[in-house]
């Protein structure tokens, strides 16, 4: 996490040694793949109506 601080975000040793976890959690934002999935498109759009039709 230090190294994703200091090389990513280009913060300097200070500032995350003074950051909180919250405020290091929000920089950093969503571990890969459990982000938005992004926009929804027709196929998947059809599989869900097919799944669920009410």
């Amino acid at each position: 996490m230090i190294h994703l601080c200091l090389a990513r975000l280009g913060w300097s040793p200070e500032a995350l040694w003074r950051a909180t976890p919250r405020e290091v959690a929000l920089a950093l934002g969503p571990p890969p793949g459990t982000g938005p999935a992004g926009p929804l498109g027709r196929e998947r759009l059809g599989e869900l109506m097919r799944r669920f039709p009410d």
